[in-house]
């Protein structure tokens, strides 16, 4: 009895780690969507033109973010997937504490690079060692999704609270000795060999190679996840900016609006659990179309409101988008056999944050020809009417039905 109890609590802890590691990589990406205002005023740039000016600079690190995907798989399929963990949690760190000693938007625009970069390690890496084993992968990947959301949400509630009382230096300073800290404490538990992936299921152990229908539906993901990514990428991102111009009857102070967004944040982000039980035990295709059409009208009524109506509507939009993150992932683990999934999930999160930063130059050309966030929230909504379009390309079946089901204990 005793021998159990010990792999399941050893399991816990890895698991935990991996959610760490999701929150901490979207935190991270995040600071600067909510210190960007901050920073350009601390350089010298007028005040109505501070943030569009800084948006440019993020750029850089959301295509390094993408980019460096593959990148990270390979060294991971060379090396280990549980050391390239702790690079992330330490580079990160080190990365984000650099910036903080940023003397001008170029200087930061190379820390957040920085950040990108080491960020790019988690998603192809982290991703596949959660779904390792098979069982219930879509509750593992919408709990991960959560936690991962959770770092969206906490990134313009830190950041606010430390910009209320001190600067954009700390907001990124802060953070990133904790995440070296995480980064060692991982490192260390990883020698003692307690983070071992768990035992495969039958149904996981049958899936020697490729699913039936593996190219359509690969197809399908690529072109849901690009306009995903879109959206994604520039709701994340201008939402806490969003909420300090739109919401003049609620407040305009930094810091509430900042916990604005991270409630926000926090509370759509449990869209991905309940989708993740779902697509356990239901095809994924009616799923992915349901939550792909309440997208565009979400982000279409989004428009049109203010103050609470539109904290309201951000919230059910959100949901929306952020329930849509399990589904993709889950289509891989179900179509591609383990020995590929880092390679595959590298390049469908480097088509989903590249194209992730193109959605800021997109943003920031709206913004900076005086278009609003109304008109910015119209032209989100067409896209994501593409994501519904897109989905429909996905198979019918699915691909589990063509392996061995799990036993009872599974």
């Amino acid at each position: 009895m005793v021998w159990p109890m010990i792999a399941l609590t050893d399991q816990r802890i890895r698991f935990l780690f991996l959610n760490v590691g999701h929150f901490v990589d979207h935190l991270f990406m995040l600071i600067f969507a909510k210190a960007a205002y901050s920073a350009g005023l601390s350089f010298g740039l007028a005040k109505d033109g501070a943030y569009a000016e800084m948006i440019p600079y993020g750029v850089p690190s959301l295509v390094l973010f993408g980019a460096c995907a593959p990148i990270a798989a390979h060294l991971a399929d060379k090396w280990s997937r549980t050391g390239m963990i702790a690079v992330f949690l330490i580079g990160i760190g080190a990365a984000s504490i650099a910036t903080s000693f940023a003397t001008s938007p170029l200087e930061i625009g190379i820390g957040l690079a920085g950040i990108g970069m080491f960020a790019a390690i988690y998603h192809p890496i982290g991703i596949a060692m959660v779904v390792e084993g098979g069982g219930n992968v879509g509750w593992r990947l919408g709990a991960n999704g959560v936690w991962g959301n959770m770092g969206v949400a906490a990134a313009p509630l830190i950041t606010g609270f430390i910009l209320a009382d001190y600067d954009w230096r700390l907001a990124f300073a802060l953070p990133g000795g904790i995440a070296i800290l995480i980064g060692i404490v991982f490192a260390v538990f990883a020698r003692t060999g307690r983070l071992r992936p768990p035992e495969s299921c039958p149904r996981e152990k049958a899936m020697v190679g490729f699913m039936p229908g593996w190219k359509r539906a690969l197809l399908a993901l690529a072109m849901v996840s690009s306009a995903g990514g879109f959206l994604f990428g520039s709701l994340t991102f201008v939402i806490p900016r969003m909420f300090e111009v739109s919401m003049p009857g609620i407040s305009v102070d930094v810091a509430v609006t900042g916990v604005l967004a991270g409630i926000v944040y926090a509370v759509a982000a449990w869209a991905q659990l309940g989708v993740g039980r779902i697509i356990d035990h239901r095809p994924i295709k009616p799923v992915l179309l349901t939550i792909a059409l309440g997208q565009p009208v979400m982000i279409g009524v989004m428009s049109t409101q203010s103050d609470y109506g539109l904290l309201a509507a951000t919230v059910l939009a959100l949901a929306f988008v952020f329930g849509q993150i399990p589904i993709t992932d889950a289509v891989i683990s179900r179509y591609v056999p383990d020995i590929w999934r880092t390679k595959v999930m590298s390049v469908k999160f480097m088509l989903n944050l590249v194209i992730g930063a193109l959605s800021l130059l997109t943003a920031r050309a709206i913004l900076a020809a005086g278009g609003g966030f109304d008109t910015l929230m119209v032209v989100l909504a067409i896209v994501a009417g593409l994501v519904f379009l897109s989905a429909l390309l996905l198979p019918a079946q699915d691909a589990y039905s063509t392996v061995p089901a799990p036993s009872p204990a599974e």
